[in-house]
């Protein structure tokens, strides 16, 4: 086990060293000049001057990169340009929300997708297997913004059933705020769950072909037993690997989600970024997002090599 997690971390290291030189490099083919959005209606020489010495904008563009590692080492993200606020605390009052519109997302995703996945396998070339691969490929194939905007007709200009847009935090009232988060937990973990219905489906009927479960079967177990105990404990070694992929997707791409919804989390944090030429927070929030999801690429290997037996032998 530890020989493997540094085997992993030998390749992950580097992976993100190169990946926080793509994300300044990039950063720096923006348009604008980020001292003459601080200096604001005034831009007088001498404020410009001060601006660019305080951000290191006159120094050659590796000295720049270095001093920016050397703040992302520290845990300094550097300091919104529009609002003067560190980018690592507008990431910590975002975050929350997103987390838990992605882990709503995700509860969503793994019920609908898991079971259909299963009962579809169970039911191979019937009614309900048809019906299942139809459903997973609307959800592959219906796209975020227009779902949502169906279900806010639906559930809200129609029904009134649940409000259109915003967020309520759940530490003041949490019946409100998961009457607003559900609609968007549901969009976002939509295709995820049409995602996880296919390779379920195609895991199980790997899995229920194998020896063990015919032995298992030949015992006289009830094939309740045999398809969740025996059958579904091993099918779940790659879903295992892609649940932990998929909530890192979850987490960067809740963006068009965010935005139908009007949520104020990470999602909307960057676009308001990129539209505000807010440089340090694109760049804070990229690399941010970039290392949770390398992190989760990491643990969903751990989980696997913990799962199956055959990576330990």
């Amino acid at each position: 086990m530890f020989n493997y997690l540094v085997q992993r971390l030998g390749t992950i290291i580097p992976t993100i060293f190169f990946v926080s030189i793509l994300i300044f490099s990039l950063q720096q083919l923006l348009p604008g000049d980020p001292a003459l959005i601080l200096a604001g209606e005034d831009q007088s020489e001498e404020v410009i001057r001060y601006l660019r010495q305080k951000l290191h904008l006159d120094e050659p563009l590796p000295v720049r990169y270095l001093y920016w590692l050397g703040g992302v080492l520290q845990g300094d993200l550097g300091d919104s340009l529009r609002i003067q606020q560190p980018v690592v605390d507008l990431i910590l009052q975002k975050l929350p929300v997103t987390v838990q519109l992605a882990v709503m997302a995700m509860i969503i995703a793994l019920v609908i997708g898991i079971s259909a996945g299963i009962i579809s396998a169970v039911t191979k070339d019937t009614v309900w297997d048809y019906i299942a691969n139809v459903v997973a490929l609307w959800g592959l194939s219906t796209p975020k913004f227009w779902l949502g905007i169906m279900f806010i007709l639906f559930f809200s200009v129609w029904l009134g059933w649940l409000p259109a847009s915003g967020y309520v935090s759940p530490f003041e009232d949490l019946w409100a705020n998961l009457k607003a988060m559900i609609m968007p937990a549901f969009v976002l973990g939509n295709a995820l769950a049409a995602a996880l219905m296919r390779h379920t489906r195609s895991a199980m009927l790997q899995v229920l072909n194998a020896d063990y479960v015919r032995t298992a079967r030949a015992k006289g177990l009830n094939e309740r037993i045999v398809v969740l105990k025996h059958a579904l404990r091993n099918a779940l070694i790659p879903i295992i690997t892609l649940g932990a992929l998929e909530f890192g997707t979850l987490l960067s791409g809740a963006v068009l989600t965010e935005q139908v919804f009007t949520i104020p989390g990470f999602g909307k944090l960057i676009v308001d970024a990129v539209f505000n030429r807010d440089y340090a927070v694109v760049q804070g929030v990229v690399m941010f997002t970039a290392t949770v999801y390398i992190t989760l690429n990491l643990l969903a290997d751990l989980a696997y090599f913990l799962v199956n037996p055959r990576l330990r032998g």
